[in-house]
């Protein structure tokens, strides 16, 4: 929305300059985009008329022209203008004027005295125009100041509005707003009814109600359609961004922009009958006024007499009914068309208009028969003419209607967070034009047809805060009690066990929680993954229920790069289908930890000798996650793992993951190098901590027994080391395992399991005897559940 800031002013006068005025606009919600100076900054320059022109005797293309500009005498200028003739008038900067960029001096062009300066529109910041002096109206009084008879003291504001604010789409729209913002009187436009001189009348029908409810018309005979535009009205029309075009034209626009209400003039005779308002028939064309023929869908409201159709209603009119300068008689119309017959249709053909820019917004439906009357009175008093009475087919069950809306002024002023009284919110709305009653506790506020954007109570909280002033309403920093929240000592945070990995030497990578369906099939065995129904790629088309090849794809990545030695780590949440999942029916979502090392178990160095990662450098780092809690390890199966190199992962007698050495085929498959060692834990159990107890240090010496337990190849020896430990008697205070032997004195079907024994007593030695029968208890236990013998 494009304006000249001295119409508005026609309207309401805002004490406050133009930089306060935009401000102003802009905090109400009419955002200010563009404030432009209608001409450039000049002084001393006056309405000049050219007495005569002589060609300049030593130069083809200058003129000698005496110009009186006011003073006492004429002034003598060299002009090099190609359209500069006796009789004209134009800007005249004398000596001393300042132009935009330079100063009028006394001055001799080819030897002849020039005192002053003959102005083209250019020259004034006007326009680009400098092909030719500007010209000023032959009635322009000589001497004044050109900025004065052209009002160039004028601000064009440029205004941003949001799609529920068509209410401003014009000058008393945009008044209206100002006036209520600073509680200013409004003078509005004399929308007194025109007396009818003649009794003709052109019918009216509404063929479709629902899109059209209300449509104005009347007819106007003995126009002179050819009469000129007042400067005024060009003036204000083109600081708005119209041209002129011809006065019954710009007397149509001139309506728009000050009311708001669209309107379009047709010649009277070239209508045949009844105009009516109805949908398009299959197969009908209309040539518009942009000269374009288009082929009318089914679904478009138009139009149209007994004969063709006029125009596309709301849109643009056609060429064949539309006025021109050899009109006499015309039809008017103003009408009201329901935004949704309008919205999107200009689009729908390729082009668009002032016109359906507002009725796709919404105009205010009782403003048809007030804006025909008053471009009526315009048409008369610059064209001539005389009119008809107004026609007017209107269908009130499909008008929309403006229910009154509930407003709390207890829960204003807690949205708000600004204390209000209840009188000064109904001050603030009636401001608005907003009819205002009490009920209660409450108000009934009902909005005026043109506010379509008032439906609910927050909106008109939302208005209260515009007229009260955002500026007014207080910031306060926010403020907040905070209570330090107890943190249970035996639980940790995830950002604690990410800081413990890292330290281990893994870094942290995030991959996608979608994967290809192939490292969902291979690396988890899962042949009903859970599928996406719009993947972000083919390829990424399934939740994955591991976060293992995820890793997998990080290594591959890495392996392409040359880089062998990766340690990497994530945390994340998997998907499995599980009917009783939670906190989504059907899913579980565990969040885990992955782990995978490949390549070496350190960078390459002299200190320290080359190996390849295994599986129990993993399993040491995992159980330096848990400790002090102890793991145990089972030999299981897994469709990623190695069959003889991997491990079920036991936490107080519950799976918790797995743990082991990248399957061979997968290796070869997915070009792996070196089988990457990979384990996955749930966080769950990663994240309780024990309690640490008490417990008291012996002052007395620890004995150390060593015993070799020979038992079949089939025995692990994590089971025997468990039933050793809870067979002990109170003085054994740890068992371990720390060799493994098969070869010679073992039989081949057999090994040989050593385990230290640390035994000690708080409050005294230890006899050799109770140590012996310790001992010999821990043998028994043995012989007893794995067939064990000690080994000679």
């Amino acid at each position: 929305m494009q304006f000249s800031e001295q119409w508005l002013r026609h309207f309401v006068d805002p004490r406050m300059d133009s930089e306060a005025l935009g401000q102003l606009l802009t905090m109400a919600g009419l955002e200010v985009e563009e404030m432009n100076a209608v001409g450039g900054v000049f002084t001393s320059v006056v309405v000049g008329h050219i007495l005569s022109t002589e060609k300049h005797p030593d130069a083809d293309r200058l003129k000698v022209c005496q110009v009186d500009a006011g003073l006492d005498a004429p002034l003598q200028i060299v002009c090099g203008a190609p359209n500069a003739e006796a009789g004209m008038k134009v800007p005249c900067a004398v000596v001393g004027a300042q132009l935009p960029g330079f100063e009028i001096k006394k001055a001799k062009l080819r030897g002849v005295a020039s005192h002053g300066m003959l102005c083209s529109a250019r020259e004034l910041g006007l326009s680009d125009e400098h092909a030719g002096l500007h010209v000023l109206p032959a009635d322009a009084p000589v001497g004044q100041d050109v900025r004065t008879l052209l009002g160039l003291d004028d601000t064009v504001f440029v205004i941003k509005l949001t799609p529920n604010r068509a209410d401003c789409l014009s000058l008393v729209g945009v008044a209206r707003e100002v006036a209520a913002l600073l509680d200013l009187p409004l003078n509005l436009p004399d929308l007194t009814p025109v007396v009818p001189a003649i009794d003709d009348i052109r019918p009216i029908v509404l063929d479709a109600p629902a899109a059209c409810p209300r449509f104005c018309g009347r007819v106007i005979r003995g126009v002179d359609a050819r009469a000129k535009t007042p400067e005024w009205m060009v003036r204000r029309l083109e600081r708005s961004g119209i041209r002129a075009i011809s006065a019954l034209v710009d007397i149509t626009n001139y309506v728009m922009l000050e009311l708001g209400q669209p309107l379009h003039a047709y010649d009277n005779d070239r209508l045949d009958g009844t105009v009516r308002a109805r949908l398009a028939q299959p197969g009908e064309q209309l040539l518009l006024l942009n000269e374009q023929t288009i082929d009318l869908d089914a679904g478009t409201l138009v139009i149209a007499d007994d004969a063709r159709v006029l125009g596309m209603a709301g849109i643009m009119g056609g060429e064949e009914s539309g006025i021109s300068l050899d009109t006499r008689d015309m039809f008017l119309e103003a009408a009201f068309f329901a935004p949704e017959a309008i919205a999107g249709r200009a689009r729908e053909y390729g082009f668009g208009s002032d016109a359906s820019h507002r009725f796709e917004r919404g105009v205010d439906f009782d403003l048809s028969p007030k804006a025909l009357e008053r471009a009526t009175a315009l048409i008369l008093e610059i064209c001539g003419g005389q009119a008809g009475p107004a026609v007017q087919a209107e269908s009130a069950e499909h008008l929309p209607a403006r229910p009154a809306v509930t407003l709390r002024p207890a829960r204003a002023r807690r949205v708000l967070g600004i204390d209000l009284s209840d009188e000064a919110m109904a001050n603030l709305l009636a401001r608005v034009h907003l009819d205002v009653e009490r009920d209660g506790d409450t108000f009934r506020v009902t909005p005026p047809s043109y506010r379509f954007d008032i439906e609910i109570e927050e909106d008109l909280v939302e208005e209260l805060a515009r007229l009260h002033g955002y500026d007014n309403i207080p910031a306060p920093a926010p403020t907040g009690h905070l209570a330090m929240l107890d943190r249970p000592e035996d639980r940790r945070d995830l950002w604690q066990v990410k800081r413990m990995v890292a330290d281990r030497e893994y870094q942290e990578v995030v991959t996608y929680a979608f994967i290809e369906e192939a490292w969902e099939r291979d690396f988890c065995g899962n042949t009903q993954p859970i599928r996406l129904a719009n993947p972000i790629a083919s390829q990424m088309n399934v939740m994955r229920s591991s976060l293992i090849p995820g890793l997998i794809g990080t290594l591959l990545t890495n392996r392409k790069r040359q880089n062998p030695r990766v340690r990497i780590f994530e945390t994340g949440r998997c998907f499995r289908i599980d009917p009783a999942g939670q906190p989504v029916a059907g899913y579980d979502q565990p969040v885990r930890l992955g782990l995978l090392a490949a390549s070496g178990v350190a960078p390459e160095q002299w200190g320290v000798a080359q190996r390849n990662v295994d599986f129990y450098d993993l399993k040491g780092d995992l159980e330096a996650l848990f400790a002090p809690r102890v793991l145990s390890f089972e030999a299981a199966e897994h469709p990623a793992l190695h069959p003889g190199r991997s491990a079920r992962i036991l936490c107080e007698g519950r799976a918790i993951g797995f743990l082991g050495e990248i399957h061979p085929k997968w290796v070869q498959n997915y070009e792996l190098g070196t089988a990457p060692v990979v384990c996955e834990v749930d966080t769950q159990a990663l994240l309780a901590a024990d309690l640490p107890v008490y417990s008291a240090i012996s002052r007395q010496p620890a004995v150390v027994r060593d015993m070799a337990l020979v038992v079949a190849n089939s025995v692990a020896a994590m089971p025997l080391m468990a039933a050793l430990k809870q067979a002990a008697p109170a003085i054994v205070r740890d068992v371990q395992l720390f060799d493994v032997y098969q070869g010679k004195g073992v039989d081949p079907d057999k090994k040989s399991l050593a385990f230290r024994v640390l035994m000690q007593d708080t409050q005294r030695t230890l006899e050799d005897a109770e140590v012996d029968a310790a001992v010999a208890a821990l043998v028994q236990c043995a012989q007893a559940q794995f067939n064990a013998a000690l080994r000679g």
